[in-house]
């Protein structure tokens, strides 16, 4: 993997972690490019990792053995046709991590017969602790599928679907998962100042509890019903707590909350392969 050259075309955010995250993993800076059409954020990714950076997206892919898409869904059809000549040359590993855009989409505006694998990480990964779906269409070798695992593997947990649609569910739980956790440590926040607790000392003990909490689950072998059990004394507080959760049918609100999220994720697939 290491003497690949691997080329990205966008230089955002999620592009700077997957960059970090491969370097500090000791894959080799030179063999990494980049381009974007912001100069600045060029720049900065050359002073961070020494990378090489190109203002043209021809000049990556005509480096690169395997290329990454990291631009925003509204451009990758611009972008992707921009380098579909490329691409036809070189036939590289095309690894997308933008949101929604089907495979059969992105090889049409590539010109057909590319080796796809589409990413569906989540915001966790700038801080490398992402979790990852993949899934690639069927001209991608068992190699190419390796290395695209371990690229995203720099920044956090990446699994496989077998079904390019079952992205849209993930899409739901991890892509759009953070969110909900967000809103829960919001909801937890607010609670505990309305029972006199000041507002900082409330962020930290829910910020610590929710990242416990999660520690406990990643290093369990146990589920998160036997764990929620196991904190849940008969006759206790957190068992009154948890009543009322259930009596609110927080389980029914999380799937309806879901689900609505898995259709939508279709819907905007659908619109931007059109």
């Amino acid at each position: 993997m290491k003497t690949q050259t691997l080329g990205f075309i966008g230089a955002g955010n999620m592009a700077g972690s997957l960059i970090g995250g491969l370097i500090s993993d000791g894959y080799p800076a030179e063999n990494i490019v980049v381009s974007d059409v912001d100069t600045a954020k060029l720049k900065d990714l050359a002073t961070r990792f020494g990378v090489q950076t190109f203002e043209n997206n021809r000049s990556v892919v005509d480096r690169s053995q395997t290329v990454i898409l990291a631009v925003k869904p509204q451009i990758l059809e611009s972008v992707a046709r921009e380098i579909a000549a490329a691409v036809q040359e070189g036939r590289p590993l095309i690894i997308s991590i933008a949101a929604g855009v089907r495979e059969t989409a992105l090889d049409r505006w590539l010109g057909g017969n590319a080796s796809i694998v589409r990413c569906m990480p989540n915001t966790p990964a700038l801080v490398k602790t992402g979790a990852t779906a993949l899934h690639a269409n069927d001209r991608t070798s068992p190699a190419q599928k390796s290395l695209a695992e371990a690229i995203l593997r720099a920044v956090g947990v990446a699994v496989w679907v077998e079904r390019e649609e079952l992205l849209d569910a993930v899409t739901a739980l991890s892509g759009s998962g953070p969110a909900y956790f967000f809103l829960l440590m919001e909801a937890m926040e607010d609670a505990a100042t309305e029972l006199g607790l000041d507002k900082t000392t409330a962020r930290l003990l829910t910020q610590q509890t929710a990242l416990g909490a999660a520690r406990i689950a990643i290093e369990s072998d146990e589920g998160p019903a036997e764990l929620r059990r196991r904190v849940t004394s008969p006759g206790g507080t957190t068992e009154k707590a948890i009543e009322v959760f259930e009596g609110g049918s927080l389980r029914r609100l999380v799937l309806e909350a879901i689900k609505a999220a898995n259709a939508r994720a279709a819907e905007l697939s659908k619109q931007l392969g059109e």
